[in-house]
């Protein structure tokens, strides 16, 4: 019985995260803080890789370092060092990217040298000159680079795989490509029982570029059932992690993926209303387990967070009665009134007066 089968014959149990081992396959690598001045800085010393390219370590990595043809999966981020002008960011697409050392483009040529010297999950800092980059006349279409720029790369290398038999990802069969990306999801799954989660999301995200959209649109029949069966599971695996890390809006992002697939799919509504629900995104967490509770009714994970919801939602009610109550106030009462005693006397005068005027009218009749 394949995964996706035995998913369905079993029942859900969305309260255990550790579910995530009877899964099948990975995506989206969640990056650096976005750049708000250029270029990050790095503190550690500079290793000087080539006459033109210089490396700074930010994160170190592990492992054994690529070797030629190695296809390697990374993200990064590209300025021109004059003008600290960002022309490229794979970050911002959400798609880390393949490259094959040895069979590059010549622009990346500085890029790969210092990729070559990197280990998986290593982040760094290159420097590459204009020879090793876009050369003398630059390029004026995609990216926009200037002629003789000099580069700064925030590169991170999520992994790679060695040449196995001469095929680098684009000569395999469908069934390869599907098989390396489930060993991936497998790696993924086993990090993610030691809680070694950056580490399992790396695994997921290598995954996932056997499974890009050039490659799933080429897809039909039973063929894109296998992918998905692989593609879909992963995404949920890596917004799993993200909750763990209290990267929620990233884990949005994985449910939104496999929810655009699959707009039922419960275990993607219940991760995206968890992760709703700790934004405070209260109304659109209990759109999201109200539809999950649909198709998984007796499912106790789910009552529980519609419950979690309720009871938020009426601790804020009180919450915003006491303000109103404060702002407003009691309704004042009535102060007794005081007599002023200059008042009094004055009554007392005239009332004084008053007799005496007429006491003397009386005589004078």
């Amino acid at each position: 019985m394949d995964e996706v089968q035995e998913q369905q014959s079993q029942p859900l149990d969305l309260d255990n995260e550790n579910e995530i081992v009877a899964e099948s396959a990975a995506f989206v690598h969640g990056g650096p803080p976005q750049d708000a001045n250029g270029p990050p800085k790095a503190d550690s010393e500079v290793e000087i890789l080539h006459e033109k390219v210089t490396k700074q370590i930010i994160k170190e990595g592990r492992g054994q370092k690529p070797s030629k043809y190695s296809t390697c999966f990374l993200h990064y981020r590209a300025w021109t060092e004059s003008t600290q002008h960002k022309f490229e960011d794979t970050w911002n697409e959400q798609r880390p990217i393949e490259l094959v050392l040895g069979k590059e483009k010549k622009e990346m040529a500085g890029l790969a040298i210092g990729l070559s010297s990197m280990t998986s999950g290593e982040h760094a800092l290159l420097h590459v000159g204009w020879e090793f980059g876009y050369g003398e006349e630059g390029s004026f279409s995609f990216p926009n680079v200037p002629p003789r720029a000099d580069i700064i790369y925030e590169v991170e290398l999520i992994g790679f795989d060695e040449t196995k038999e001469g095929k680098t990802r684009g000569d395999m069969t469908v069934e390869e490509r599907i098989g390396a990306a489930d060993r991936r999801k497998m790696d993924g799954n086993t990090f993610f029982k030691e809680e070694k989660l950056e580490e399992a999301m790396q695994q997921y995200s290598m995954a996932i570029t056997y499974m890009n959209d050039d490659f799933m649109f080429q897809l039909f029949g039973k063929y894109r059932d296998m992918a998905l069966a692989v593609k879909n599971p992963c995404h949920l695996n890596m917004a799993a992690c993200l909750i763990k890390l209290k990267r929620y809006e990233e884990a949005i992002v994985q449910c939104s993926i496999v929810l655009s697939e699959d707009e039922n799919n419960v275990k993607a509504l219940f991760r995206r209303g968890k992760a709703r629900a700790e934004l405070g995104q209260t109304d659109a967490a209990r759109e999201d387990f109200l539809k999950a509770q649909k198709f998984a009714p007796e499912d106790k994970a789910i009552t529980r967070e519609l419950r979690l919801i309720a009871e938020h939602d009426k601790a804020v009610y009180q919450k915003q009665k006491e303000i109103y109550k404060g702002i407003f106030g009691p309704r004042p009462e009535p102060k007794p009134k005081r007599f002023n005693r200059l008042v009094l006397f004055w009554q007392w005068l005239l009332s004084l007066f008053y007799c005496l005027s007429r006491r003397g009218g009386h005589k004078a009749d």
